[in-house]
């Protein structure tokens, strides 16, 4: 694998984390957040709704690249590859995965996402039926705290 496919694979994966909790380790502690953003030159991130080490709450912190230890994926949320799957089942060939935003596209016009389905018509509709189905299975699979 060339270095230039395997950078990309990184960057693409590192895309699916963002607007996700993570536990960002560093050198001088650790926080649990929100990444909100994030640079690819140094992959100095923005963690958003923060907690540090000690328990306390910070509403945005930036931490630099160089002092980041490794960062943890607290929260995963659904699997939306499964629910593309279950979609391409209803509607052959017209289901498109984007892996970079963890997006569907149903039929070039229909969008689903964690937060919902955005689309109108009846498509719209049975898509979002299935939605509300795969996200009702996901949570009760999720263990209660």
């Amino acid at each position: 694998m060339s270095g230039v496919v395997a950078s990309k694979r990184f960057v693409d994966e590192f895309n699916t984390v963002v607007d996700k909790t993570v536990k960002v380790v560093t050198s001088h502690g650790s926080y649990e957040g929100r990444l909100t953003a994030y640079s690819t030159s140094d992959y100095s991130v923005w963690l958003s709704e923060a907690r540090d080490s000690q328990g306390g709450l910070i509403s945005k912190v930036f931490i630099h690249g160089s002092s980041i230890l490794r960062i943890e994926l607290v929260e995963a949320g659904p699997d939306m590859s499964k629910l593309a799957e279950r979609l391409n089942r209803l509607f052959p060939n017209l289901v498109a995965y984007i892996r970079e935003s963890d997006t569907i596209l149903v039929m070039d016009r229909i969008r689903v996402t964690r937060d919902g389905v955005f689309g109108e018509g009846p498509a719209a509709d049975r898509v979002k039926r299935v939605y509300e189905e795969f996200m009702r299975e996901e949570a009760k699979k999720q263990p209660s705290v």
